[in-house]
């Protein structure tokens, strides 16, 4: 049996970035097992088949591979900021989240694989999801999603909001969403994003045990 929980990820992924902000959050320690998805592990690949992170290896032979599950997981175990004390429309929203918006933004971050619209048209499917980010936001006083404060919700969109941003910034900067740009500048540069986004070379079998999280004990 393994000392700690298993987690592999990969740094750049929304998903596993997301599961990473919530484990950190807790406390929970896991050893790291960083991915390439280029090389993906055959350790991980025989855990959950369908090649994707986070993958999560519980002690007791347990596998997470969804992202939200791993979230949950953490939290259950220490939510120090009561993360999980969460609104009646949290399922809704990450529906939207992980369904229409994710899809409007692979294909306007990728869109000369879709020459059936231009990058303008994606982009502007992707702002429906936005906008309501913006209005929920007045709603909560600036400060987060779904309360005035940052929840689990907040954690597990950030980072697809993020990924849009960054796809043209410039653009992003001067569009009409002041409430959602200090929302993503307040993540990006607060403690738990910037101490989930250490880079770790790639874990490969016999490499020594990499320890992550263990913030909030």
């Amino acid at each position: 049996m393994a000392d700690y929980p298993i987690l592999y990820s990969f740094r750049r992924c929304p998903y596993a970035m997301r599961a990473r902000m919530a484990v950190m959050q807790s406390g929970v320690v896991c050893e790291l097992r960083e991915v390439v998805l280029r090389d993906k592990p055959e350790s991980m690949i025989e855990l959950s088949p369908k090649g994707t992170v986070p993958v999560l290896q519980l002690q007791d032979g347990t596998i997470l591979d969804e992202s939200l599950d791993v979230m949950r997981w953490a939290l259950a175990a220490n939510d120090p900021e009561d993360w999980l004390d969460l609104d009646d429309d949290l399922d809704a929203l990450i529906n939207r989240l992980d369904g229409d918006f994710k899809d409007s933004l692979d294909h306007y971050k990728y869109h000369v694989r879709f020459p059936e619209h231009p990058q303008s048209y994606y982009r502007g499917q992707g702002e429906k999801f936005l906008s309501d980010m913006e209005s929920r936001l007045v709603a909560n006083d600036c400060k987060g999603l779904s309360a005035p404060r940052t929840t689990f919700a907040d954690i597990a969109v950030f980072p697809f909001v993020r990924q849009f941003a960054f796809v043209d910034k410039a653009w992003f900067d001067d569009a009409p969403y002041p409430l959602l740009q200090a929302w993503i500048k307040r993540h990006i540069e607060g403690d738990l994003f910037l101490s989930v986004m250490t880079k770790y070379p790639a874990w490969k079998p016999g490499d020594d045990v990499l320890l992550f999280g263990g913030r909030n004990r």
